[in-house]
């Protein structure tokens, strides 16, 4: 039987070494992939959060107005981005640490410890430790 996973989801940025900032140094992604393209000054540029097995984000460069449209905007302003931490309250620290915007307090449900935050784009992320079975 085929075994499939979802690997690489793309969000789209305004400028890639911007974005490779925030996401590796604020947020602490490992930088994967950052090769250049040959296509004029693009790049394959992947993060993906520290020790995580779940998928990477290609950041891509926005090219042309509908592509700039959407920095910032991908899921119409619902959470796009679920960020699953081992440690709740060590993250939350460290993200505020770095001037992380947070949309709301830590709060507690069924399913885990949740906050939302925004990231350099306002792109709406959850950041979330799952409560134990």
């Amino acid at each position: 039987m085929p075994h499939n996973s979802l690997f690489l989801v793309t969000l789209i940025v305004d400028d890639y070494d911007r974005a490779k900032t925030f996401y590796c140094d604020t947020l602490g992604f490992d930088c994967v992939f950052d090769m250049p393209l040959p296509e004029g000054g693009k790049r394959w540029l992947v993060v993906k959060p520290k020790g995580g097995d779940g998928a990477g984000l290609l950041l891509a460069r926005a090219d042309g107005e509908v592509e700039q449209a959407a920095i910032g905007n991908q899921t119409a302003g619902r959470v796009s981005f679920f960020l699953k931490t081992d440690d709740f309250a060590r993250d939350h620290s460290a993200f505020l640490a770095k001037g992380v915007r947070f949309l709301e307090e830590p709060r507690h449900e069924a399913y885990g410890t949740v906050a939302v935050f925004a990231d350099l784009y306002g792109n709406l992320w959850d950041l979330i430790k799952h409560a134990e079975d």
